[in-house]
């Protein structure tokens, strides 16, 4: 492990260990700390400038979300996530998002439903121009509007820990901009569903759109399998 992550910035009003948690994670999600890659909390305090303390306790509470692994006598890895486990991970935001979906449509504010149709408008620019930072900014953006709406708290906390589990490969996908235009047809059918206060509807196309995704990233997961196999 290299000296790749920046030192905290402390904030007077958060405690350190939050901020080297959520340091780490997004170093995690963002590929900077690779799948199976050893953490080693002194090489890790040293980076971000904190004592050892802080960092084991965020790799602990890192092991509990499932982006970390402990193993006996070797120490902390960062997670490999298999085929099977993101299979897994879908098959629950199928039906929790169904369920986010429904109950939006059943519970959304006006303001929240002008909100994700000012986000479809955001995410048809970037699709445009071709920014993949943005283009899964606002994609990450509406489904946190969709959760939201929902007026489940609890739903909401965990559908963010379960896309932040796959975040590094939902970026494959949203890369491909034919794939993009079609999730933003997929978003605007479920944002029409929750004007309509539709709540049948909304379950359906929510659960709809999170097999259309799963497949896409199946699909492109298998082509780079493939394509590692055939340059090796």
């Amino acid at each position: 492990m290299s000296g790749r992550l920046s030192p905290i910035k402390l904030d007077n009003y958060r405690p350190l260990r939050e901020l080297v948690f959520e340091t780490l994670r997004e170093s995690i999600i963002s590929g900077q700390l690779k799948p199976s890659e050893r953490l080693m909390e002194i090489q890790l305090a040293d980076e971000l400038g904190v004592s050892r303390t802080p960092v084991r306790e965020a790799i602990r509470k890192l092991e509990l979300e499932g982006f970390v692994v402990m193993i006996p006598r070797k120490g902390a890895y960062v997670a490999d996530i298999s085929l099977k486990d993101i299979a897994d991970v879908f098959e629950i935001r199928r039906a929790l998002e169904a369920l986010a979906g429904e109950l939006a449509a059943e519970r959304a504010t006006e303001e929240e439903i002008e909100h994700m149709e000012r986000l479809l408008f955001d995410m048809a620019h970037v699709i445009e121009i071709k920014d993949i930072d943005r283009i899964v900014e606002v994609d990450t953006k509406f489904h946190e509007a969709l959760y939201v709406a929902s007026r489940n708290q609890r739903l909401g906390q965990i559908l963010s820990l379960l896309s932040e589990l796959i975040q590094r490969y939902r970026t494959r996908t949203l890369s491909n901009v034919g794939r993009m235009k079609i999730a933003l047809e997929e978003h605007r059918g479920l944002v029409e569903a929750l004007a309509a206060r539709d709540p049948d509807l909304a379950r359906r196309l929510a659960q709809e759109h999170i097999e259309s995704a799963e497949n896409s990233l199946m699909n492109c997961l298998a082509m780079d399998e493939a394509k590692g196999k055939r340059n090796r």
